[in-house]
């Protein structure tokens, strides 16, 4: 988030299993707790976890979003009363490798949502690619992601969001200084809409102990800056990330824990 949201090419851990399934990689088990305070009284929560078997990457991810204090206003006047709306999503991630430096992974995702008293269930997928170049530390990584479809809700079905991401991330270290740098930007496309945005990010990290993180996003009318920070202290991660917004919407806050086994 505070790398403009480009983790389709920067989510390279255990977080890839909501980005981009084929930056997955086999190693050590992996766990992360993510709480993003959004707007309007949108809050998501997401549980991802990682590991190995049959020599394959293995990442299963749960995000629940609410969204309180939705009004009730059967005529003008005051709300007579108010209700939450909910969003479930459980996934499975895998990744292998279909040729030297060319990479893929799928995520298999059941789709659940509650508004007022209606409810709905879903089936979604993602489809990634990751490509390592003849250049060192240069990458090329790309993702098709909620492709499916919902069941009705009350008179009409959810459509999903499905969208392409796909751009380039390179990583630089200057060793004297006990710094390395990692960049990237993404090329975005919602399907089923024209605009297109344009999304970059980097990351500064000293000694591996603490970052520094910017982004942007273009094309869009109340945000475009965003920013944040990590910790590392032994198998932990600590991050986080700032989304202001313009129009009096106020900040989105990120906070993220991973735990390295």
């Amino acid at each position: 988030m505070a790398l403009g949201d480009n983790g389709a090419v920067f989510a390279n851990d255990v977080s890839a299993i909501f980005y981009n399934p084929a930056q997955m990689k086999a190693g050590n088990p992996e766990i992360i707790f993510t709480h993003n305070a959004w707007i309007q009284d949108a809050a998501t929560e997401l549980l991802g976890v990682k590991f190995s078997l049959f020599n394959l990457p293995i990442g299963v991810g749960i995000n629940s979003t609410s969204i309180s204090g939705i009004e009730v206003h059967p005529t003008a006047g005051p709300a007579v009363a108010t209700f939450s709306a909910h969003y479930f999503l459980g996934s499975i991630s895998t990744a292998f490798s279909l040729i030297e430096n060319l990479s893929t992974g799928i995520t298999i995702k059941y789709l659940y949502e509650d508004i007022f008293y209606d409810y709905a269930e879903g089936i979604g997928f993602d489809f990634g690619l990751t490509y390592q170049s003849p250049i060192e530390n240069l990458f090329i990584s790309g993702v098709l992601k909620n492709i499916g479809k919902m069941n009705q809700l009350q008179k009409e079905a959810t459509k999903l969001p499905a969208e392409i991401r796909i751009g380039p991330f390179y990583s630089f270290d200057f060793s004297e200084y006990k710094i390395s740098v990692k960049t990237g930007g993404e090329f975005q496309k919602y399907l089923a809409q024209d605009d297109i945005h344009l999304n970059f990010g980097s990351e500064i990290i000293y000694d591996k102990i603490f970052a520094l993180r910017i982004g942007y996003q273009s094309n869009y009318k109340s945000k475009n800056i965003s920013g944040g920070l990590g910790l590392y202290w032994n198998q932990f991660s600590f991050d986080y990330a700032m989304t202001p917004f313009s129009y009096g919407f106020g900040q989105a806050q990120t906070i993220s824990i991973k735990y390295t086994f």
